[in-house]
């Protein structure tokens, strides 16, 4: 599997308070990216998953949303968010 528990408790001690921060809208934010450049990846090869291709617009669009709720709720944890994952080039 491409995200084990191990991978996701990474990526909530990066960009959560803590390993088990599972709930703040950095660490969700960043293991939707995560999600979404590995669906990315897999559909360069595949192109005719329709399935997933959903998936990803889903993604993509959960994303979307939480990053407008922190640009509304503090504008510089959403700057922050932004600027490490490299989301706007």
């Amino acid at each position: 599997m491409y995200l084990d528990k191990q991978k996701k408790e990474e990526i909530f001690a990066k960009y959560g308070k803590s390993n088990t921060d599972t709930g703040s809208p950095e660490s969700q934010i960043a293991l939707f990216s995560y999600r979404i450049s590995h669906l990315t990846e897999h559909l360069r090869a595949n192109k005719k998953d329709h399935s997933t291709e959903h998936a990803l617009v889903s993604l993509v669009g959960k994303r979307r949303r939480l990053l407008n709720y922190l640009k509304d709720v503090d504008i510089n944890r959403y700057r922050a968010i932004i600027k490490e994952l490299g989301l706007r080039k």
